[in-house]
């Protein structure tokens, strides 16, 4: 229903009960049964949608609807079968009725999930993986006695595990979760170490070209002259390290696809472009796949598949979303996590401004330019390129994409007119956020840069140096520098309609900064991280921004999702579901 401040109802949506039955007491009993909801529109309101259900539900027997759980779990546990279940749901009589038929297909989901992961696991454990044991003196010891800083505890260990589990010839599958800056990079690339150490090579898989092209930067730079293979300034025992892109020219592109097949390129880093048919390997013995949760099972899979032995697989990431908590939970991946971060890392400050506040508003954008005054750079995140895009634009990434509340409920079109709704305010986009910052006096001078993926990739490369030198100390972007894009004087980020990224996404982009300061004043050269959050008001939204200014710990928050995500989409790689209607009484 659509209601008016003063509390009249305006276009109610109503159904009338009792006039298909028999006599009064049968439309007494009709009145007195819950009333499932269900998503609809305007155009197919629930009550149709509910007709519907019944009339194909009311003709079924047992034998038309097979049960996946056995007789003998039930009995056990007292469910009812599940066609049983089904009508308690769809047509309860009371409200113990329904919840009794919501528990058994809750129990449902969970068990035919832990089963299939189970039987996974199961096939996982019988292939056969050539063992990759570390070498004495070798390539993975050259390079820790390179590593310009000491290795946390937590690297030393986790590092242990995976170097364990790579000398086994059972393939390795696991997850290395940490927080932006815990340095799984570095685990990752000792591991890579070691397989090349053996005669392997390892994979890389990223997202993005930006998080590519920086990633092969980043491990030649930590490898010095070992990543000088072939060449007069090589170190002994030394490979190569390959990009391969889909942007790349045919030359270079050429050379690194030669680089790989002869094996000369012990660490090939990739975007999409290594999953091609045409991308052949000597001896593939690692695939590390970063951000893994931008990839899908058979794109992971594809490079899995290669040769005549699996590879080893390790998937790292910052941002488990609720699918990667499942897989966890229910025993798909082994978990290795990153809980202690680099000495001089220290807490993210993150502060959500309303963007009805012009005076709070006024504030955040003036610390940004406190930040550039002091030589730093400022990041400002939109959900959209331009005004004008679809709602779940933003470089390919569904940020507008509605889900289940955190309470279970679902968000629900009862058909009620369209006309009745508040007017939407529309999404903060790159092309006219430039423009309004352009016209703020705190921001008066300050050269603005724009980043998205429609940037052609010499133009993102020209963005991101101009950003990086200071030329641009401002860059306005979605979410393609949400990952791995390395500017140590980035200190500050403002994400605009934060709400429709979503709690997987919304911590992401703390990734490009390096040492953020708060927006609130500090010693000077204290290192501290800082966001600004300027959502619009959705109870989901706020909750979730809640969590990640509460805390750091942004797995505390996804776990907290993954609470009200139905887990049986988890196998057929989708994020939520939902079996059954939400039921409100009369």
């Amino acid at each position: 229903m659509a209601s008016t401040a003063g509390g009249d109802t305006t276009h109610p949506d109503y159904l009338i009960v009792g006039v298909d039955a028999a006599d009064e007491d049968e439309a007494i009993i009709e009145a007195s049964r819950p009333i499932p909801i269900y998503p609809a529109s305007a155009s197919v309101p629930t009550w149709r949608i509910g007709r519907s259900v019944r009339t194909v539900l009311d003709p079924l027997t047992e034998a038309d609807v097979p049960d996946p759980l056995p007789a003998e779990v039930r009995e056990t546990r007292g469910f009812p079968t599940l066609l049983e279940a089904l009508r308690l749901v769809h047509t309860p009589d009371d409200e113990a009725a329904w919840r009794r038929g919501r528990d058994r297909l809750r129990y449902e989901e969970a068990f035919v999930l832990q089963t299939a992961l189970a039987r996974r696991r199961a096939a996982h454990d019988a292939l056969r993986a050539v063992p990759r044991p570390a070498v004495a003196g070798g390539f993975l010891e050259a390079l820790d006695a390179r590593l310009p800083f000491p290795l946390t505890s937590a690297q030393v260990e986790v590092g242990a595990t995976i170097a364990a589990d790579l000398a086994k010839d059972r393939p390795m599958l696991r997850l290395l979760q940490g927080d932006v800056g815990a340095g799984k990079t570095v685990v990752a690339l000792r591991a890579m170490a070691q397989v090349v150490d053996s005669g392997g090579q390892a994979a890389l898989l990223a997202p993005t070209e930006v998080l590519a092209a920086q990633h092969a930067r980043g491990l030649r730079a930590l490898l010095g002259p070992l990543a000088d293979g072939g060449m007069l300034t090589g170190a002994d025992g030394a490979t190569r390290v390959a990009l391969l892109t889909g942007s790349l020219g045919a030359s270079a592109k050429r050379q690194a696809l030669a680089e790989a097949a002869s094996g000369a390129a012990g660490i090939v880093v990739g975007t999409h472009a290594l999953l091609s048919d045409h991308v052949q390997f000597a001896d593939l013995g690692l695939v590390v796949v970063d951000e893994q949760h931008r990839f899908g099972v058979e794109q992971r899979d594809a490079l899995r598949d290669r040769g005549d032995h699996p590879p080893h697989t390790l998937v790292m990431t910052a941002t488990p979303i609720p699918r990667t908590v499942a897989m966890t939970v229910f025993g798909d991946l082994e978990t290795s996590v990153l809980g202690e971060r680099p000495a001089g890392r220290v807490d993210v400050v993150t502060h959500v401004v309303p963007a009805g506040n012009d005076a709070w508003l006024a504030r955040a954008w003036a610390r940004a330019r406190e930040e550039i005054d002091a030589g730093r750079r400022v990041y400002v995140v939109c959900p959209r390129i331009e005004a004008d895009d679809a709602a779940d634009e933003a470089d390919g990434e569904d940020v507008a994409a509605s889900y289940a509340d955190p309470d279970g409920a679902l968000a629900l079109d009862l058909g009620t007119d369209a006309g009745s709704a508040a007017p939407e305010v529309p999404l903060a986009s790159v092309s006219a956020t430039v423009e309004a910052l352009r016209e703020r006096p705190e921001l008066a001078g300050v050269a603005i840069g724009v980043m998205h993926g429609r940037l052609a990739p010499d133009e993102k490369d020209a963005a991101m140096e101009a950003f990086a030198s200071g030329a641009t100390p401002l860059l306005v972007s979605t979410t393609v520098i949400e990952v791995g894009v390395d500017v140590p004087e980035a200190t500050m980020m403002v994400v605009l309609d934060a709400e429709r990224f979503g709690i997987s996404q919304a911590p992401s982009p703390a990734g490009p900064c390096g040492t953020l300061r708060p927006a609130v004043s500090v010693p000077p050269r204290q290192p501290c991280r800082g966001r600004h959050h300027v959502p619009r008001t959705a109870r989901r939204a706020r909750r979730d921004i809640g969590r990640l200014r509460a805390g750091r710990k942004g797995p505390r928050a996804y776990a907290a999702r993954a609470t009200c995500s139905a887990p049986r989409k988890v196998v057929a790689g989708r994020r939520y579901g939902s079996y059954a209607p939400s039921v409100m009484p009369r």
